[in-house]
């Protein structure tokens, strides 16, 4: 599950605590190419405001015009607070309609927002760095929270709707520089939770990003505190070995899913036989290392740089096939 649809019960949460009545939508299955994939969500508000997405705009406004018609039309109907089934785009003229970009078909799961509780459970574990099992019985309008494990999928049978939710993508950059604030600027438009840690006081002026968090401490003593997990990645760009190496020793050991270092192809190769040499890597444990950091764009600003960083680090996020090119937007079930 992505933090976008993190934010979305977030604000979902936030709005019944104001007051409002809010509609959760939960895309359970696609076929052909749909812009977004099984799980996405949207949180609908009375008055039509909107958090999230399951179509990239395709169906957004039916489904608007659809919760505000239902939510002056409420009652007391205990049939009118469960979970309903809401399918778009099952023949060619409806696509066609709604303007289904790639071609593809939703099945969606639409239910009222009517116990919180869940919600902010849910979020103080996905915050704790936890991963959660979300199961909603369509009969019930029933939630269950329970512990998931690394690699569940959600899952749909008709009557059950099991979600995984958490925690946060986080990038944990070694490094104030002028580099370092565009990835982390750019990190942080991705959703990404964005750590910087440079013991160096020269460099503290600059790390005065919003959203972006100076963490305390030598690199290596700041990975290990932070545990990485394979929602985390890890690049250095201090381009100072004493305090780059640091962070690698632990990194590469660790279970974070990219690591990373600035550095020509020269470098690397000598950064990876400093690092066997004196820090006990192995051969396995090196091939991890991502150097000279990011895709090869023929970057040369620190603003391209860090397009390449970041992008390098969601292609690999995304288990994504460099060789195999996709549409942007749409997901191909």
């Amino acid at each position: 599950m992505e933090s976008l649809d993190l934010r979305v019960l977030g604000e979902a949460l936030a709005w019944r605590e104001a007051g409002h009545k809010v509609t959760l939508v939960t895309v359970v299955q696609t076929w052909g190419s749909a812009p977004r994939p099984p799980g996405a969500m949207l949180a609908v508000r009375d008055d039509g405001l909107v958090s999230g997405s399951v179509s990239g705009g395709c169906v957004e406004d039916d489904l608007i015009a659809r919760t505000k018609a239902a939510f002056k039309m409420a009652s007391d109907d205990v049939s009118e607070r469960l979970p309903s089934m809401i399918a778009y785009g099952v023949s060619q003229e409806e696509a066609a309609r709604f303007g289904l970009p790639c071609g593809g078909s939703l099945r969606l799961v639409q239910e009222p927002l009517l116990d919180i509780a869940w919600v902010t459970e849910l979020l103080a574990r996905t915050t704790a760095h936890g991963l959660v099992r979300r199961t909603l019985h369509l009969s019930t309008g029933q939630v269950e929270l329970a512990e998931a494990e690394r690699g569940e999928q959600m899952q749909f049978d008709g009557t059950t709707l099991s979600s995984v939710f958490g925690p946060k993508w986080r990038l944990l950059l070694i490094g104030a520089g002028q580099l370092s604030q565009a990835v982390a600027h750019m990190a942080s438009l991705l959703d990404f939770e964005v750590l910087v840690c440079d013991p160096r006081e020269e460099y503290a002026h600059s790390l005065g990003l919003l959203g972006v968090q100076r963490v305390l401490g030598m690199p290596d003593d700041v990975v290990r505190e932070l545990v990485p997990d394979a929602h985390t990645a890890i690049v250095a760009l201090t381009h100072d070995p004493k305090l780059d190496d640091m962070a690698l020793m632990e990194a590469l050991k660790s279970s974070a899913f990219y690591v990373g270092a600035l550095g020509s192809q020269r470098n690397q190769g000598v950064r990876k036989q400093r690092l066997a040499e004196h820090f006990d890597l192995t051969p396995d444990e090196l091939a991890r290392l991502h150097g000279p950091v990011g895709l090869a764009l023929g970057a040369k600003t620190p603003a391209e740089i860090a397009v390449s960083i970041v992008a390098e680090i969601v292609q690999v996020k995304n288990a994504v096939n460099p060789s195999v090119k996709s549409t942007p937007g749409c997901v191909v079930a």
